[in-house]
């Protein structure tokens, strides 16, 4: 057995931390996800930089804001010939490589996947039934429900590796779902009952107090395209009706999609444990980003605000994570990668912009570890009306600037949106109701939060647009 751990991790897409029921969810149980908090550690403080999914993945596979990856948005490829990205530090390293499931990254020779042994992906976005997968390269359509095909998949390379073999494996499992257009396996067709899932507090949200650029916003439940809602609205129903019941109905179909992805976990964890490798196998699992569950009455992401900024984040490596722990101490995804490194002994190239979480899986954190976040969100999106923003979150607020649209940023003349301010006191307001910014009351938080975004930027090295 090698004395460095092998590494599965497992991503799967837009799945909230409170769509997981180690972290309180009031919708769904997930108890398969909930044995790694039970046997592991549950972070309660991780964040990511840019809440879509493309940049996020990226980030995570070099340790590098957007900014300096050149993955920004949704539209961006990554450029997969760049040596710094961690897998392949860690096959340099020896450790058996591969990647299974989307990949979202782009699909030609410049961005296919580079520094795994095997890789098996999704085009762009996948099928649920019946996709078709690219094979280290090779086309290949297969039947059945795409979680399950990833997981077999991810058995079948571990099992096709040398059972003698001393080289650790770093195996990332990436899932399509719980990604639009939610739809679950046929045997979770009937779980839940549609009508009967609590609402969030702040479901009928009328988004007083806040900017003009979260007022206009079209990820609003009610106007969710109907091939995500799969039915038509009642006839005759209000405004307020329709958001109620477009929740229910998005929250169905959410919760079934991720009854299988928690099945696949319960079947790599019994995996790990059937082949003795579960002692020696750090085992993480997480999302792209979050996600609005009728927060806001929103669904998507894209903002800064908690739901989508907050990514869950559950790891399990007896003897060195302690069972049942939890951590609040602030991770980020540009922290992903060094950490990789870090359990596999690799040296932390300086390009790499995170730093190793390794020490918060065990509570160990250094005095001068980071408190405050940089996060930036870059893609001019017409369709889902998100204005590009950054911002700043430490241990109590949060500082967020919408720096508009010119017609420089878009072509189109006839598209200008003004920049706005938003600041959260999250002690008073964790459900970020209040706007303060420009509140007597808080000046001196407001100069400070100002001053910590400009280190935190200038630390990125990104360029200010405020």
């Amino acid at each position: 057995m090698s004395s460095r751990p092998n590494i599965l991790f497992i991503m799967s897409d837009d799945h909230a931390a409170h769509a997981i029921s180690a972290y309180g969810s009031q919708i769904n149980n997930t108890p398969n996800i909930d044995r790694l908090a039970n046997e592991g550690v549950r972070l309660d403080n991780t964040f990511c930089t840019n809440a879509l999914c493309t940049p996020s993945r990226a980030t995570i596979l070099t340790g590098q804001f957007s900014h300096v990856n050149e993955v920004k948005t949704l539209d961006d490829k990554i450029d997969s010939s760049r040596p710094i990205q961690s897998q392949k530090l860690m096959k340099e390293a020896g450790y058996d490589t591969a990647i299974i499931g989307k990949w979202h990254l782009g699909n030609d020779d410049a961005s296919n996947p580079q520094g795994f042994d095997y890789w098996n992906i999704l085009p762009g976005q996948g099928d649920y039934y019946d996709p078709t997968f690219f094979e280290n390269g090779v086309e290949k359509k297969h039947e059945g429900y795409v979680t399950d095909l990833i997981t077999d998949f991810a058995v079948d390379w571990l099992d096709s590796r040398d059972k003698d073999t001393e080289d650790p494996f770093f195996l990332m499992v990436h899932h399509k779902a719980p990604h639009s257009s939610w739809i679950p396996a046929k045997r979770h067709e009937n779980l839940g009952v549609e009508g009967e899932f609590p609402e969030p507090d702040n479901l009928m949200d009328t988004y007083e107090t806040r900017s003009e650029a979260v007022k206009m916003t079209s990820i609003r439940i009610e106007d969710t395209r109907k091939p995500n809602l799969k039915f038509d609205p009642p006839e005759g129903i209000t405004k307020d009706e329709k958001r109620k019941w477009a929740y229910q109905r998005y929250i169905t179909d959410y919760t079934r999609t991720i009854a299988a992805v928690d099945e696949s976990v319960g079947t790599l964890l019994d995996y790990l444990d059937e082949n003795g490798l579960a002692e020696n196998t750090l085992v993480v699992y997480t999302s792209d980003q979050g996600m609005f569950l009728g927060d806001h009455g929103w669904h998507d992401k894209r903002f800064m605000y908690e739901e989508s900024l907050r990514m869950p984040f559950l790891a399990r490596l007896p003897g060195e994570i302690e069972a049942g722990s939890v951590s609040n101490h602030m991770l980020l995804n540009v922290d992903f990668a060094p950490m990789f490194l870090d359990f596999g002994g690799v040296e932390i190239p300086e390009e790499m912009q995170g730093t190793s979480g390794r020490k918060v899986l065990s509570n160990d954190v250094p005095d001068d570890w980071q408190t405050s976040m940089y996060y930036r969100y870059w893609m001019h999106t017409i369709g889902h009306k998100v204005i590009p923003n950054y911002g700043v979150r430490n241990e109590r607020y949060k500082l967020i600037y919408y720096y508009g649209v010119t017609p420089e940023d878009t072509g189109d003349p006839s598209i200008k949106i003004d920049p706005e301010w938003e600041l959260y006191d999250l002690e008073e307001d964790p459900r970020e109701m209040n706007n303060v910014y420009g509140s007597p009351d808080y000046v001196k938080v407001q100069a400070t939060m100002l001053a910590e975004l400009d280190r935190l930027q200038a630390e990125a090295k990104d360029t200010p647009r405020h």
